[in-house]
C-alpha cells in the first residue's frame, strides 16, 4: 500500500507541475485564450478546494498543499468568485462527509475548511482589503438568501475574528493593506461609518453584514419599483435578455442588433434619467462650490450601482448607452467633487461594482484612469501645483518665503489631497488583484502612471500632500517590477525608463524646503509618516517582496545609453552608477523626511532614534554632487535639512560658486556667495545679483546689516527686492528700515522710501511716525550726537520733510487731517498733568469733546484697516503712571475692506513719556509667530495688538478687547484661575468651561514658544491679560532677550511662566500625567518645531535692530543666545525633547511664584 500510495503521489505531484507549466507558458496570452487559461486555473483551484473533503487525511493533506503552491504562484486565485464560493460553501454540497454519519470525520474536514479560510481571507485581505471586502459582502449577500442557516452561520463564524487594523494584523514586510492609504481605502470599501483620516479596527464581520445589508435593501428597491411600474402597466412582455457581455461588445464596437427592445425598456429609460440626473446636479453643486450632501450622494450612488447591476443583460442600445453614461458618473463624480466624503462613497461604489461583476472592472478601470488623468490637466489635489496651493510657503509670501504674494485658494487644498489619498488606496488595491491575470488593466494603470510621471512639476508641493505623493510612487515602483512577470515581458524599456521617471519625481520632491503642517488630527500625521516608512522599506528591499526572486538587473535595460543623452537624468557616463547613487540618496531622503514627520506624529515621545547609520564626510560630499546634478535646489534643501553639516554645505557652496550661471532663478542660493568675506574681497560672483530672483522680505533686510557695508551691488539687489513687492507688505519691517538709514552712505535706503512713499500713503505715513519715534532731543541723553548716530539723528528730520515735499495736494491734506487728529487726541496727556486725579476724567471728556472728525479716510495708526467713525467722549480714562499721564481713548471704527455700516469699538492707549519701541519690536516677532503657526495649521493662539511710537517717547498701543488683568481679576474673588474660570464658565466638565480651558491651553502653549525665544520677564500678574473667552495673552514687553528687572537679576529663571494656578487649570491630574497637559507639551513642541523652521527670518528681524539704541540690546550677546534657543544644531527628535525639557522645568517653579510674591509685596499687584 505505501509503495502504491507513492506512486500516486508522485503522479499527482508530476501532473500538477504539468498543469502549473501549462498556466505560466501562457501568462502573456490576451483576449480569449487568456479567460481559458484562467478559467482553468480557477477549475484546478475549485477541484483541490474540494478535494479538501475527502475521507482520506493524506488525500486532505495533499490537497492543501497544492492548493497552498497554486495560490502562492498565481494570486489571483485568491479574489476569484468561484474559489470562494467553494471555500465558503462546498463543504456541505455533496461531499462524502455529507453522506456519512461520522461526526468526527465531519469535525475534522469543518475545521480543517475553517482554517483554511481564515489563512485564505487574511492573506487576500493583506493583499486587497477593497475588493476582498466586496467579495466576502456578496457571499454574505448569497449566504443570507440560502434557506439552510448551516451555511450561513458557519460563513458568519469564519469571518467573526478576522479584523483589518494596524494593531490587529500580523502582516509583516509591505503587505499593501500595511500602507494607510489603502488602509483608507479599505474602511471606505467596507462601507462603514468612519472617518478615514482616524485610527480604525475594521471588523469584517459586522461591517460585511452592514454593508451587504444596505446592499441587498438598495437592489431590492430597485427590483420594487420595477414590479410597481410593472404592475400599473408601465410595459408590455416581450423578450428576454441575453447577456450583458455582449451588449458591452456592442457598445465598444458600435454595432447593435435592431430587434425591439427589451420589455422593462420604458422603466429603465425613466429611472436611468432621474439617476443621472441627480448626479449631474452634484457635479454642478460641487463646480459652483457648495457643499454636497453626503448621505444623499451615497444613497444615489448606491441606487444607481444597483440600478446598473440589475441590468447587466441588457441588451438595447438605447439601454447599453444609458447604463454607460451611468457607470462613467459613477466613476467621474467623486473625482468632479473631490472631497474625502465623495471618495469614500466612490470606494464604496466601484468595490461594489467590480465584486458584483468582475467584467465590469476593466470598464470601470478605464473610466477612473481618464477621471484620474483629468485632475491632473485641471490641478487638482495632488496635481494643484501652483504657488497658491503649496501651503506655508505660500502663506508666508514675502515676508519669510521668497516670491510675490498670492491669493488664498477657494479650495481646501488638502480636502482635495485626501480625497486623491483614497483613491490611491483604491488603485493599489485593484493592482494587487489584476497585477497577475489582465494585462488590459495592467496597461491601464501603466497609462496613469506615465500620465502621472509625465513632468516631475506637476504636483502640489503642499506638506500634507506627502503621504500621498510617496504612496502613488510606490505603485509606480510596484508595478515597473512587473517586468519579471511573463504578462509584461515586453515592456521591460518602457517600465526601466517609468521607474526613472519615478525616481526623478521623488528626488524632486526634495528640491523644496522641508515644511510642516498640522490637520489637528494626530493619525492623519502618524499615517503621513508610516507611508513614508513603508517606501523606504519598499526601495531598501528594492522591491524583493514583489519581484519573487527576480535578479537584479542594474544598467541591463538601458545599456545602449550609456555615454548617451538619457531622456530622464541627461549627459551620463555610467547609467548603473548613476542609479545607485541616485537611490541612495532617495532613500537617505526619504528616512529623514519619515523621521521628522514621526517627530511631528508623536512630538512627545521622547524616544530618540539611534539607530541610524552614521554618515561619512565623503559619502556627504557624494550626496551633494548627485543632489546637484539632478537638481541644484535638492543640493541647497539638503543644507537646509542637515545645517550643521560642514562638509555639506561647503560641497554645496563650491558646486553653487562653479555653476553660479545656471542658479539665477534660485533665490535660496544667496548665502552661497553673498557673504561678509565676499563683500570684503569684491567677488567677481556679486555681479550676478542684477539677476538674480528676488528674495524673501527677511533675506533682504540681513544685507542691509553693517556685516554687508553697503556694498553697492548687494544694496542694489536689495532694493530691487523691495521694490518688486508692494509698499503694504513691507510696511510691517519698517522699524527695521529706518534702522538701515544709520549704514546707508550711499543714501539707496533712503531713495527706496521716498520712492515707496509715492506708492502709498500709509507706507509714508507709518514711515514718518517711526522717524519721530527715532527723534529724540539733545537733553533726553538717548543719542550721543556724534559719529554715527549724530548723522542718523540729523538724516530723520530731513528724510521727513522730503517726504512732506513729495506728497500730492490730495496726499498732503489727509497726512494734515490723520496727524493732526492723533497729534489733538496725544496732546491731551499734557492737559491733563496739572490736573489732579479727581478731576482729570473730566478734563479729558472736555478736550475730546473740542476735537472733530475731518473726512472719513481717517484710520487708527496701530491698524490701518481700521477707518475712524469718531470718538466716545466719555470713554476717556486716566491711566496710573508714574511720568506723564497715559490716557485711554475708545474709537468707533469700521473694517477698511468690510461692511461700512459694521462699528466696532476700539480702545488705544496714548502714551506720552515711555519709550514703546522695544514693545514694537517684540511684537513683531510675535506677529511672525502667529503668521507661522497659521501657515503650518496648528491651533495656537498668539494676539499681536498694535504698537506704535508716534514721536519721541510718545506712542500708540491697542487695548486688547475684552480683556481684564490676572490681577483684576484678583480684585474680585481670592480663588484662583481654577475657580475664576468656574464661577465665568459653568462647572468643570461643562462644555463653556471645557471649551475656555481649551483656549487657555492653545494660548498659554503659544506664548510659551513665543516667551522661550523672547524671554519677556517682569511677567506679574498686571502683565497677563485673560480675553472673554479664557485665552491668554501677554503684554508689556519691558524686559525682554537679556534684560530683567532688578538690576538684570534674571529672577525670573523659567523660559516661560507657568504658575501653580495655571497648572491647575491646564493639568489636572497635578502630576503632569493629565490628557490636557499632554496636550499643551505637544502644542509647545509643534509650535518650537514650526519656528525653528523659520529660525533665520526670525534673527533676522531682530538683528536689524541691534544699534537701535532699545535696552534688550544693552548686554550680553542677545542675537548669538536667541540663535542658541532655536537649537539649529539638534535634530527635530532633540528639539522637541529639549522643548519636553523646558515645559517641564517651567511646571509651577519657585522662582516664578517668588516674583509675583514680590510684586504683591512691592506694587501691591495681585498674585
Amino acid at each position: 500500500m505505501p509503495a502504491v500510495f507513492q506512486c500516486l503521489m508522485a503522479i499527482v505531484h508530476r501532473a500538477f507541475e504539468a498543469a502549473v507549466f501549462w498556466l505560466e507558458d501562457r501568462i502573456t496570452e490576451t483576449g480569449n485564450e487568456a479567460n481559458v487559461r484562467e478559467s482553468t486555473l480557477f477549475s484546478h483551484a475549485c477541484f483541490l478546494i474540494k478535494s479538501m473533503s475527502q475521507r482520506e487525511e493524506h488525500i486532505r493533506d495533499i490537497s492543501v498543499n497544492l492548493l497552498t503552491q497554486l495560490r502562492d504562484k498565481f494570486p489571483q486565485v485568491l479574489w476569484n468568485s468561484s474559489c470562494l464560493d467553494s471555500l465558503l460553501f462546498s463543504v456541505h454540497n455533496d461531499s462524502p462527509s455529507a453522506v456519512i454519519n461520522d461526526p468526527a470525520l465531519i469535525a475534522s474536514v469543518r475545521s480543517l475548511y475553517q482554517r483554511i479560510v481564515r489563512e485564505w481571507i487574511s492573506i487576500s485581505l493583506s493583499y486587497a482589503p477593497c475588493t476582498s471586502q466586496g467579495l466576502l459582502q456578496e457571499k454574505l449577500c448569497k449566504a443570507n438568501t440560502w434557506q439552510r442557516t448551516q451555511p450561513t452561520t458557519d460563513v458568519v463564524s469564519l469571518l467573526t475574528e478576522i479584523r483589518i487594523g494596524p494593531s490587529k494584523n500580523d502582516w509583516t514586510g509591505i503587505r499593501t493593506a500595511n500602507i494607510p492609504a489603502v488602509m483608507a481605502a479599505a474602511a471606505a470599501a467596507s462601507g462603514a461609518n468612519l472617518n478615514v483620516t482616524e485610527a480604525f479596527n475594521l471588523e469584517v464581520l459586522s461591517t460585511g453584514i452592514v454593508s451587504a445589508t444596505v446592499k441587498c435593501n438598495h437592489a431590492g428597491e430597485i427590483a420594487g419599483m420595477r414590479r410597481l411600474y410593472n404592475s400599473i402597466g408601465g410595459f408590455q412582455s416581450g423578450g428576454a435578455p441575453t447577456g450583458f457581455g455582449s451588449g458591452l461588445q456592442r457598445l465598444i464596437t458600435g454595432a447593435f442588433s435592431q430587434q425591439p427592445p427589451a420589455e422593462d425598456d420604458s422603466f429603465n429609460e425613466m429611472l436611468l434619467n432621474k439617476i443621472v440626473l441627480l448626479l449631474q446636479q452634484f457635479v454642478s453643486i460641487a463646480e459652483k462650490g457648495g457643499e454636497v450632501d453626503k448621505s444623499q450622494f451615497r444613497d444615489t450612488c448606491s441606487q444607481a450601482a444597483a440600478f446598473l447591476l440589475s441590468n447587466l443583460a441588457s441588451e438595447s442600445k438605447s439601454n447599453v448607452e444609458g447604463f454607460a453614461q451611468l457607470l462613467r458618473l459613477l466613476c467621474w463624480c467623486p473625482a468632479y467633487i473631490s472631497t474625502p466624503d465623495s471618495m469614500e462613497t466612490g470606494v464604496f461604489i466601484w468595490t461594489w461594482l467590480v465584486s458584483a461583476a468582475p467584467q465590469l472592472g476593466s470598464l470601470v478601470l478605464a473610466e477612473l484612469v481618464d477621471a484620474w488623468l483629468w485632475t491632473i490637466d485641471t490641478k487638482r489635489g495632488l496635481f494643484a501645483h501652483e504657488v497658491k496651493y503649496s501651503g506655508p510657503a505660500a502663506k508666508l509670501r514675502p515676508q519669510l518665503a521668497p516670491g510675490e504674494p498670492e491669493s488664498l485658494p477657494e479650495i481646501d487644498p488638502v480636502e482635495q489631497i485626501m480625497a486623491h489619498k483614497i483613491w490611491v488606496g483604491f488603485l493599489i488595491d485593484r493592482f494587487e488583484v489584476v497585477r497577475h491575470n489582465s494585462v488590459e488593466q495592467l496597461l491601464l494603470l501603466g497609462r496613469l502612471l506615465q500620465g502621472t510621471t509625465k513632468s516631475s512639476w506637476n504636483f502640489s508641493r503642499h506638506p500634507a500632500a506627502t503621504g500621498t505623493f510617496f504612496t502613488i510612487m510606490l505603485l509606480g515602483l510596484k508595478f515597473c517590477s512587473c517586468h519579471s512577470q511573463g504578462n509584461l515581458q515586453n515592456f521591460k524599456t518602457g517600465l526601466q525608463l517609468l521607474e526613472d521617471r519615478i525616481y526623478r519625481a521623488c528626488l524632486g520632491w526634495f528640491a523644496f524646503e522641508p515644511e510642516w503642517f498640522d490637520v489637528n488630527n494626530v493619525n492623519f500625521s502618524i499615517s503621513e509618516a508610516r507611508s513614508l516608512s513603508v517606501f523606504v522599506h519598499y526601495i531598501s528591499n528594492d522591491g524583493q517582496s514583489d519581484a519573487r526572486g527576480r535578479g537584479h538587473e542594474n544598467g541591463t535595460y538601458l545599456v545602449d545609453m550609456n555615454d548617451q543623452c538619457h531622456p530622464v537624468w541627461g549627459q551620463m557616463e555610467n547609467y548603473a552608477a548613476g542609479r545607485e547613487k541616485r537611490k541612495q540618496l532617495l532613500m537617505m531622503l526619504c528616512q529623514h523626511e519619515a523621521d521628522r514627520l514621526e517627530v511631528w506624529a508623536q512630538p512627545t515621545n521622547s524616544k530618540e532614534n539611534t539607530s541610524r547609520p552614521k554618515i561619512s564626510s565623503e559619502k556627504w560630499i557624494e550626496y551633494a554632487r548627485t543632489a546637484f546634478s539632478v537638481d541644484p535646489r535638492i543640493a541647497l534643501c539638503l543644507v537646509s535639512r542637515f545645517p550643521t553639516n560642514i562638509n555639506l554645505k561647503a560641497e554645496v557652496t563650491q558646486l553653487v560658486q562653479s555653476h553660479i550661471l545656471d542658479l539665477r532663478c534660485i533665490p535660496e542660493a544667496l548665502p552661497y556667495f553673498v557673504t561678509p568675506n565676499a563683500v570684503d574681497e569684491d567677488s567677481v560672483l556679486l555681479q550676478q545679483l542684477p539677476h538674480w530672483a528676488a528674495c524673501s522680505i527677511t533675506q533682504a533686510l540681513e544685507f542691509l546689516t553693517p556685516a554687508y557695508k553697503g556694498h553697492p551691488r548687494v544694496m542694489a539687489y536689495v532694493l530691487r527686492v523691495l521694490e518688486s513687492y508692494p509698499p503694504e507688505r513691507v510696511t510691517f519691517f519698517m522699524p527695521q528700515l529706518v534702522q538701515s538709514l544709520r549704514y546707508d552712505d550711499g543714501r539707496l535706503v533712503e531713495g527706496y522710501l521716498l520712492r515707496a512713499t509715492q506708492r502709498s500713503d500709509i507706507f509714508a505715513h507709518i514711515l514718518i511716525w517711526h522717524l519721530q519715534g527715532e527723534t529724540f532731543p539733545s537733553e533726553s541723553g538717548k543719542e550721543v550726537a556724534s559719529g554715527k548716530s549724530g548723522s542718523f539723528q540729523a538724516l530723520l528730520p530731513v528724510v521727513r520733510q522730503r517726504i512732506i515735499d513729495g506728497f500730492t495736494t490730495k496726499a498732503l491734506n489727509l497726512f494734515h487731517r490723520e496727524f493732526d487728529f492723533f497729534d489733538k487726541v496725544t496732546s491731551i496727556s499734557g492737559v491733563l498733568y496739572p490736573l489732579s486725579k479727581e478731576e482729570r476724567r473730566a478734563g479729558i471728556r472736555r478736550e475730546l469733546e473740542k476735537i472733530e472728525l475731518e473726512g472719513e479716510d481717517l484710520y487708527l495708526p496701530t491698524a490701518p484697516s481700521k477707518l475712524v467713525r469718531g470718538i466716545r467722549v466719555d470713554s476717556g480714562i486716566p491711566l496710573q503712571s508714574a511720568a506723564k499721564v497715559p490716557i485711554m481713548v475708545t474709537f468707533n471704527v469700521v473694517d477698511r475692506f468690510g461692511d461700512q455700516n459694521d462699528v466696532k469699538p476700539q480702545a488705544c492707549i496714548f502714551k506720552v513719556g515711555d519709550d514703546c519701541r522695544q514693545d514694537v519690536l517684540a511684537l513683531q516677532v510675535i506677529a511672525l509667530l502667529r503668521d507661522i503657526f497659521e501657515a503650518v495649521g496648528l491651533n495656537l493662539y498668539l494676539f499681536p495688538y498694535g504698537v506704535l511710537p508716534t514721536g519721541p517717547e510718545r506712542g500708540i498701543i491697542e487695548v486688547v478687547p475684552n480683556t481684564r488683568s490676572r490681577s483684576q481679576m484678583g480684585e474680585t474673588t481670592d480663588g484662583g484661575l481654577y475657580e475664576i474660570f468656574q464661577q465665568d464658565y459653568g462647572p468643570v466638565g461643562s462644555p463653556s468651561f471645557e471649551a475656555a480651558r481649551e483656549n487657555f491651553i492653545i494660548s498659554s502653549a503659544g506664548y510659551a514658544v513665543a516667551s522661550l525665544l523672547l524671554q519677556p520677564k517682569d511677567r506679574h500678574n498686571g502683565n497677563l491679560l485673560f480675553d472673554n473667552l479664557g485665552r491668554l495673552v501677554h503684554i508689556d514687553f519691558g524686559f525682554i532677550l537679556e534684560t530683567s528687572p532688578g538690576g538684570n537679576m534674571r529672577f525670573e529663571s523659567a523660559h516661560f511662566k507657568l504658575s501653580h494656578e495655571m497648572t491647575q487649570l491646564l493639568d489636572p491630574s497635578g502630576v503632569m500625567k493629565s490628557e490636557t497637559w499632554s496636550q499643551f507639551v505637544r502644542l509647545c513642541v509643534k509650535g518650537y518645531l514650526a519656528a525653528r523652521r523659520y529660525m533665520d527670518g526670525i534673527i533676522n528681524t531682530v538683528m536689524l535692530m541691534l544699534d537701535s539704541g532699545l535696552p534688550c540690546f544693552s548686554r550680553g550677546d542677545p542675537i548669538g543666545n536667541l540663535r542658541k534657543r532655536f537649537h539649529p544644531e539638534m535634530s527635530e527628535r532633540e528639539a522637541a525633547n529639549f522643548m519636553i525639557r523646558v515645559c517641564t522645568d517651567a511646571y509651577n517653579k519657585w522662582t516664578t511664584a517668588g516674583y509675583d510674591l514680590i510684586q504683591y509685596i512691592q506694587q501691591g499687584i495681585e498674585k
